[in-house]
């Protein structure tokens, strides 16, 4: 007997849930389940790209998505301010939920369904149900983090309404003006309206333990600084995301289990650099949708191996990310950024879209780099 379902994906928040929708727009007949241990998909978040970061023929797949896009972004540091033209656009998780519950019949839904077990064919659920299907993907959150050097971007952003205009025409990408004493630090804004605005406080950090109360009075004083007051506090939301400087690729990718397909962060799916995942969801959900395969031997060698391609694309930003933990004081690691931020507007973009040229990584790494020389030398005959 057939299972009853061809792939059940766990976990329904971005990887997953582009998965399904990218399945159920290009493969209709494909039986999908999708198993969320939380009450709804996508969890509580604004995910955020540039427009270049998304091929042309990939950009029906995030369409129907996106809240909000503006037409420029800007950047600020403590020694240059700079506006770039690069279109940017935002994802509130509320759209996925209700996608993703457009594009399934509610049997495949399943949310508050913890997961005890995969195979590559089925899910066991908490409360001793066992999930049957042609293949299985997690798509959940990072797998064994051990396996890898780490240092993480951490931030909570707050949605707030103002009691008048905030003044602001597009998002700030990075407002790095603010103290630097923990580390890189700065300040992200999106102006969701012309009295609302999403204010998130960031920093990279060598621990991923996040503290709260201290955020939360960041925010409230960089809010008291810019003359705004609020009249009530809407969306919160904290992250913690992995910023890779080298590590046990192959080991990482076992976590799940033996033989299990991996999507998302915990598959490795997202740039060393900036943590950041939409672009490669982007990228994995389509290439599932077109395997002929999707058994879950088929799914696993598929996505091991894209992810494997992955690993060694990335190994300039890990090379980047180790220069900024490793030979940038925490007080000075503003000015990696800072000196990045003044070269072209599309380098910048090929960048963040994990497609640097070799002359885009000859531009970045040339010059006196903004670093002590000693241990920048150090790291770059190391390997990553």
């Amino acid at each position: 007997m057939a299972p009853p379902f061809d792939v059940a994906i766990v976990g329904g928040g971005l990887a997953g849930g582009l998965i399904v929708l990218a399945l159920a727009a290009r493969r209709p007949e494909v039986r999908v389940a999708l198993i969320e241990a939380a009450d709804r998909f996508g969890g509580n978040h604004v995910w955020s790209c540039f427009d270049s970061d998304i091929d042309d023929a990939h950009r029906w797949l995030i369409a129907p998505l996106v809240s909000h896009a503006w037409d420029g972004h800007d950047v600020r540091f403590a020694d240059h301010a700079r506006t770039l033209a690069q279109s940017y656009q935002s994802i509130e998780s509320e759209r996925l939920d209700a996608a993703l519950r457009a594009a399934l019949p509610p049997e495949s839904l399943m949310t508050g369904a913890a997961v005890t077990l995969l195979t590559p064919t089925s899910v066991r659920l908490a409360d001793g149900r066992m999930i049957a299907a042609g293949g299985v993907i997690d798509a959940r959150n990072a797998g064994d983090v051990a396996r890898l050097n780490l240092g993480w971007q951490k931030f909570l952003g707050q949605r707030l309404d103002l009691a008048g205009p905030h003044g602001l025409t597009r998002p700030v990408i990075m407002d790095a003006t603010v103290d630097q004493a923990d580390g890189y630090r700065f300040v992200y804004l999106l102006p969701f309206g012309p009295r609302s605005v999403f204010v998130e406080d960031t920093y990279y950090s060598v621990a991923p333990d996040l503290d709260i109360a201290l955020l939360e009075s960041r925010i409230a004083a960089y809010v008291a600084a810019q003359g705004w007051t609020v009249t009530s506090v809407g969306r919160s939301e904290t992250g913690v995301l992995p910023v890779c400087t080298g590590g046990d690729f192959e080991g990482y990718w076992r976590g799940s289990g033996e033989g299990v397909a991996r999507a998302g962060i915990s598959g490795g799916f997202f740039h060393a650099m900036t943590g950041y995942s939409l672009v490669d969801a982007v990228r994995v959900a389509i290439d599932v949708a077109g395997m002929p395969d999707l058994s879950g031997s088929a799914l696993h060698a598929g996505l091991h191996k894209a992810a494997q391609a992955h690993w060694r694309g990335q190994r300039f930003y890990r090379l980047l990310a180790k220069l900024l933990f490793d030979a940038a004081d925490p007080p000075e690691r503003h000015r990696v950024l800072s000196r990045f931020y003044r070269l072209h507007p599309a380098l910048i973009d090929r960048f963040y879209a994990g497609r640097s040229t070799l002359p885009d990584k000859l531009r970045i790494m040339a010059g006196k780099p903004p670093v002590p020389l000693g241990r920048a030398i150090a790291i770059l005959g190391a390997r990553t």
